[in-house]
């Protein structure tokens, strides 16, 4: 584990939700109120209490910008953004080990809105990752035609893209065809195809 397991949680959090967005994903994926409680849902969030349109547009606003430190031209862009996150947020630091989860840090006040959570939250776990040198595990999927985010926290550094299943196995197999018509072998997919 290269952060700890709540900051490990947060990044998927941010990484989950700048990819509902429209400049991820090409749709909006919280176009409302359910959407919006089934990422709170499907994220596991403790003490969330009923959300409101205005969450609902403070969470979007939030994802545009984690979404911008993701696509930072350096260190000091990231800094600056991470710091109008978490710098406009009222921090509660405090111990908890809710849910059978160990001890761990949450950084929001108790009954906070759903904005204020994710900013505290989120927000400090990107300032971990641009303090321990780690701007680079933020990263957009290297699969063309995709724009959906991750952070690779392999040990080598070398996940390159938002889904194995997806966007992975779509470019192995073009590398792989890419390869066999390179030596001038037939592509056994290619088999029962018509003649053109």
């Amino acid at each position: 584990m290269i952060f700890a397991h709540d900051t490990e949680h947060a990044l998927a959090v941010v990484v989950d939700l700048i990819n509902t967005g429209p400049a991820a994903s090409g749709t909006e994926r919280l176009d409302g109120l359910p959407a919006l409680r089934d990422f709170v849902r499907r994220n596991a969030f403790s003490g969330v209490t009923a959300l409101t349109a205005a969450d609902l547009d403070h969470v979007r606003d939030l994802r545009d910008r984690f979404h911008a430190v993701f696509s930072a031209p350096g260190v000091p862009a990231a800094v600056t953004l991470v710091n109008a996150v978490i710098g406009a947020v009222r921090a509660t630091p405090r111990l908890t080990d809710h849910d059978g989860y160990d001890w761990h840090v949450h950084f929001f006040a108790p009954g906070a809105p759903m904005g204020e959570h994710l900013a505290a939250d989120c927000g400090m776990a990107l300032a971990y990752v641009v303090a321990a040198g780690e701007l680079d595990r933020l990263r957009v999927c290297a699969a063309p035609g995709c724009a959906r985010v991750l952070v690779d926290l392999s040990r080598n550094r070398c996940r390159r893209y938002c889904d194995s299943r997806t966007c992975g196995n779509r470019m192995h197999v073009a590398a792989y065809r890419a390869r066999r018509r390179e030596a001038g072998e037939s592509d056994p997919a290619d088999a029962g195809a018509p003649a053109g």
